[in-house]
């Protein structure tokens, strides 16, 4: 049964900084998705198999740095400059194929239970 495990969410001020994980049972392309309030789930953060290819969306590049470790089969998201509409439930997830379309959710298969982060003004 593959299984996604995230933490280090938590609450901080603008500008401060945050790292959740997430421990996979799987190997996969991994991605980041977010869901505020009353808004539709979107892309974060996608990484390759190998940790050789990331990828971000245009609100987090620069801020955010996607990576993992596959020894200890572990995401990380270094979410640095927080701002308040950064505020939501951050979720890991795994693709179904290792080329995946990385922005799009219906390209990944398992997600999980999600971390929340609330960035205060």
């Amino acid at each position: 049964q593959v299984q996604l495990v995230e933490s280090g969410g938590g609450l901080v001020q603008t500008g401060g900084s945050l790292r959740p994980s997430c421990a996979a049972s799987i190997r996969a392309f991994m991605g980041w998705f977010r869901q505020a309030p009353g808004k539709e789930r979107e892309f974060v953060a996608g990484i390759s198999w190998s940790g050789g290819d990331t990828y971000y969306a245009d609100s987090v590049k620069g801020r955010f740095t996607i990576s993992r470790d596959n020894a200890k089969n572990t995401v990380y998201l270094q979410m640095n400059s927080l701002k308040p509409e950064d505020t939501a439930v951050y979720y890991c997830a795994a693709a179904r194929r290792l080329q995946p379309q990385y922005s799009d959710s219906r390209e990944y298969r398992y997600w999980g239970q999600g971390t929340q982060v609330t960035v205060s003004s």
